[in-house]
């Protein structure tokens, strides 16, 4: 594999338009789309609620709505990373963002839990809009800028969880199904956006022919773990992965039956996440990495996401669920400075593959995470408000944090050339 090609001043020649790529036309888009997909996170558990008749039922066809998604994005993901390096980043997301309005549209009409269901299979095998950002950016940024180009993007994620949750959640209180339709609409304008305004950031020269054999999931895999310098990292970005999805899938459920939140609180505590992430990417990022290298920041990041996860399954209190999400500065970073790693063992003409691979190694957590964690929630389902043992699913990822703890720390111990990566200026 060859060595990163720097791109001179972060930025690609290629055009659309006669408009240059550049990050401001990216963050757009992504916190557009982030918005819409944080539109119904505080709904979507209580829609699926709305088809059962006891909490245990409830986590049960939850479970089921996750998995579809999973299992459809593992196998789109990585054809639709290989189809971006041949035809193009822009073309990919116009994709993902009429597949998420058609899906959310369909979602907010449904009339059953099986059409749920199929609505999400085609949600997730038509939705990789975050693994091809990140391949944007790789493609208008040099190599020891990543790190702080993925804090901005990072930022504008974090931003659209700031606005959609808490969007959703007053949206919710009003209908269950009003922030699907709000969010189908956001949906459809980032595709105007993307088509009218968004150029395209891979230059032809950069382009790669599209082959059927490399863009399944396990050739994608295969192929993530062969980079030279990521080795062992491919264990930490899917444990850490399997107790951030696990969390995520687990957040409304576990906080509506422990302290029996709606979507109004639910909205808000992601809110509180989100504006942390904006607040830790965006802001404190590149004075982090003046402090840390990118190896040792991922590694202090994942110690407190371990600690983190154990106090948020242990609490009794609303209250503590906030006080952590402020506690977890380190680990808000760490995923940045693991995805800047990952990046920069790649070359300019596999970077929409390398982040496909990765969304594809995500998307077997995210397969897994739901049947690990509504497993944990059914069996716990039925406690009483305020038991300890519901945490059971955080204690679980910290236990996996843990894990991928273990991984990264040995991982760099042993690694006698790391990946070469600037700090933030």
């Amino acid at each position: 594999m060859s060595e990163p090609v720097p791109v001179p001043s972060g930025e690609q020649d290629s055009k659309h338009g006669g408009r240059k790529a550049a990050m401001s036309f990216i963050l757009i888009a992504v916190l557009i789309d982030m918005i819409s997909i944080g539109l119904i996170i505080p709904v979507l558990p209580p829609l699926v609620g709305t088809f059962a008749t006891t909490p245990a039922e409830h986590t049960l066809a939850y479970l089921a709505v996750s998995v579809a998604f999973g299992i459809a994005n593992f196998f789109g993901a990585p054809i639709l990373g290989a189809l971006s390096d041949r035809f193009g980043r822009r073309p990919v997301l116009l994709i993902g963002f009429s597949g998420l309005a058609l899906s959310f549209l369909v979602t907010a009409s449904a009339t059953a839990l099986w059409m749920l269901i199929v609505v999400r299979l085609f949600s997730g095998a038509m939705q990789a809009n975050a693994s091809v950002a990140n391949a944007y950016v790789a493609d208008i940024t040099a190599p020891e800028d990543r790190a702080k180009r993925f804090g901005m993007l990072g930022a504008a994620f974090g931003m659209g969880f700031i606005l959609g949750p808490v969007m959703g959640g007053l949206l919710g209180d009003i209908d269950l199904h009003l922030p699907f339709y709000v969010a189908g609409g956001l949906a459809l304008l980032n595709w105007l956006y993307g088509y009218f305004v968004l150029p395209e950031s891979l230059a032809p020269e950069h382009r790669r022919p599209f082959e059927w054999r490399t863009a399944n999931p396990v050739s994608s895999l295969k192929k993530l773990a062969a980079l030279k310098g990521v080795g062992t990292l491919v264990f930490v970005i899917a444990l850490s992965g399997l107790a951030q999805l696990i969390l995520h899938t687990s957040w409304v459920i576990y906080t509506s039956f422990k302290f029996g939140w709606g979507p109004k609180e639910n909205g808000l505590s992601l809110f509180a996440v989100g504006a942390m992430a904006v607040l830790v990417q965006g802001f404190l990022l590149p004075r982090l990495l003046k402090l840390f290298s990118p190896q040792r920041l991922v590694v202090l990041g994942l110690a407190s996401s371990v600690i983190t996860n154990f106090v948020w399954g242990a609490a009794t209190a609303g209250w503590v669920m906030y006080a952590v999400i402020v506690f977890n500065v380190l680990g808000f970073a760490a995923s940045t400075a693991l995805q800047s790693l990952i990046s920069n063992a790649a070359d300019a003409k596999t970077q929409g593959q390398t982040m496909g691979a990765v969304s594809s190694l995500n998307s077997v957590m995210a397969v897994l995470a739901p049947i690990v964690g509504m497993s944990l929630m059914y069996l716990v389902a039925e406690l009483p408000k305020g038991d300890w043992r519901m945490g059971a699913p955080f204690y679980f990822c910290a236990l996996l944090q843990a894990a991928s703890l273990f991984f990264a720390w040995r991982h760099f111990g042993r690694q006698a050339n790391p990946v070469p990566l600037a700090r933030a200026s």
